[in-house]
């Protein structure tokens, strides 16, 4: 066995029981170890380094006097790595400057010395708050997201001492690990397509294989979608930003990439696409290496099972491309429910994606870009929408009133003939657009059914679209993309 500051409080207590009372005689504030919830939450997260800095205590002495109690009580004494002696602050310190002297195009050898004599069990925790610090201390995402590679690089051999992650079957880092293996499958027949191509035979089928490759690897956007939407966002209510800024830049390369090296592959061009696959095929794998040995190590770290479910819950309703989940997770929940969601909070209304309070509603609802209106099964008009720029006039007496009785006689046969088609099953839909004082309106009415399939009534949607159908080309949100 090997006692270094990474090694985890709750692994430590699980193979020397003993150490729990002796831990509490070394300092008052291990006598939290002794509560079952904490050794499960926080003794589960902690490593020996953590628990030093909460007691206060030398990290190699305490290391030195675990070690002495261990060979006290088996007759067998665990190996010491001892620590740099910096203290947490300080080992952050030296870790931005090293990549400060990487960002000045210092050699990697000499910041790979130095973190090597600084950390020798670096944790993916500290990779993060590392990014974060540098982030929140002026330096562009950009250039993060720059060195981000070199960060890997620099840390590859110290992270390549951690344990392998292991989750249950289901669970959301089992799926993206699984999901992995099959992009790795996928860059490494795209990359020796790649070198068949620019070997000038077997052309052909060299082409054939890597437009199959790309195929599988546009899974991959729904890979990072989910990582972007789902994972990303809850880790930043722990407020750990700068993972998913850094990571969803270098998704976007990847993404820029496999769009120009597919076109590459489509009209055939052999020297854009020989020369444009090595790299998008080390970003694959390097993006892979990132996620397995900084993202969800540190996940796993900070985010409560709660929030794994919420997440499983999630991703669910986004689907998966690559590789479907092992099993349902929870196992003892039937056909993979997850716990139901927290108690909303008071003054929210809890709706079908989120939770906000009737002012926050309201507000949506006038600002639409469209005009809303919607009546009940019963054809009585409930609602319409307030906005700025409404089409049709409105007034509050109309609410409860017939639909029939909002339309002049001549049209009251169509308004009634969409109804009775929607009431009996027969449509969904019905569109119809008109000119109205030189302005383009589209008009759409929708049948309204609940979960069980039951008319619940009609919803009128009304868009001025003349500028719309003006549109030309692209104006995209980044002008890189």
């Amino acid at each position: 066995m090997k006692l270094l500051g990474a090694t985890k409080v709750h692994e430590l207590l699980s193979t020397h029981p003993f150490l729990e009372d002796f831990l509490a005689a070394q300092s008052p504030k291990f006598e939290m170890l002794k509560n079952r919830m904490a050794r499960a939450t926080i003794g589960r997260m902690a490593t020996l380094r953590t628990a030093a800095g909460i007691a206060n205590i030398d990290l190699n002495q305490l290391l030195v006097a675990i070690a002495d109690e261990i060979e006290r009580q088996t007759g067998e004494r665990p190996t010491v790595e001892s620590s740099s002696g910096m203290t947490r602050e300080q080992r952050m310190e030296e870790l931005k400057q090293i990549i400060s002297h990487l960002h000045d195009g210092g050699d990697l050898e000499v910041a790979k010395e130095r973190f090597a004599r600084a950390v020798g069990d670096v944790e993916a925790t500290e990779i993060a708050a590392m990014e974060e610090d540098l982030i929140r201390g002026g330096l562009p995402v950009v250039e993060v997201q720059r060195l981000c590679d070199v960060h890997v690089d620099a840390f590859r051999s110290a992270l390549d001492t951690h344990a392998a992650v292991r989750t249950p079957e289901g669970h959301p880092v089992h799926t993206y690990m699984a999901a992995n293996l099959k992009i790795a499958r996928l860059a490494n027949a795209l990359v020796e397509a790649a070198l068949q191509v620019a070997s000038g035979e077997g052309v052909d089928a060299a082409f054939v294989q890597a437009l199959a490759a790309l195929d599988g690897l546009s899974g991959v956007e729904n890979h990072y979608q989910r990582k972007e939407n789902q994972l990303f966002s809850v880790l930043e209510r722990h407020g750990v930003t700068g993972p998913s800024q850094v990571m969803w830049g270098v998704h976007d390369q990847i993404r820029a990439a496999l769009k120009e090296t597919r076109a590459a592959v489509e009209r055939r061009d052999a020297q854009a696409f020989v020369q444009a696959t090595p790299a998008l095929g080390r970003d694959l794998i390097e993006m892979i290496y990132k996620e397995e040995k900084i993202l969800f190590p540190m996940a796993l770290e900070t985010l409560a099972e709660e929030e794994w479910f919420e997440l499983r819950r999630g991703e669910d309703e986004l689907g998966y491309v690559l590789v479907e989940p092992a099993a349902a997770w929870p196992a003892s929940a039937p056909g993979g429910a997850v716990p139901a969601a927290t108690p909303v909070p008071a003054g929210l209304l809890n709706v079908m994606t989120g939770q906000i309070s009737l002012e926050q509603l309201n507000l949506i609802l006038t600002h639409l870009p469209v005009d809303v209106s919607f009546v009940d099964e019963h054809d009585a008009v409930r609602f319409y929408s307030e906005g700025p720029e409404r089409i049709f006039p409105r007034s509050p007496a109309v609410i409860g009133r017939k639909v029939q009785f909002c339309h002049p006689p001549k049209s009251v046969h169509v308004v009634q003939d969409i109804l009775d088609s929607f009431r009996a099953g027969r449509e969904t839909t019905a569109e119809f657009w008109i000119q109205l004082h030189g302005r383009f309106i589209h008009i759409r009415y929708f049948a309204v059914h609940d979960a069980a399939g039951a008319y619940r009534g009609c919803l009128e949607v009304s868009q001025d679209v003349t500028a719309i159908r003006q549109l030309e080309g692209e104006r995209r949100l980044m002008a890189s993309e």
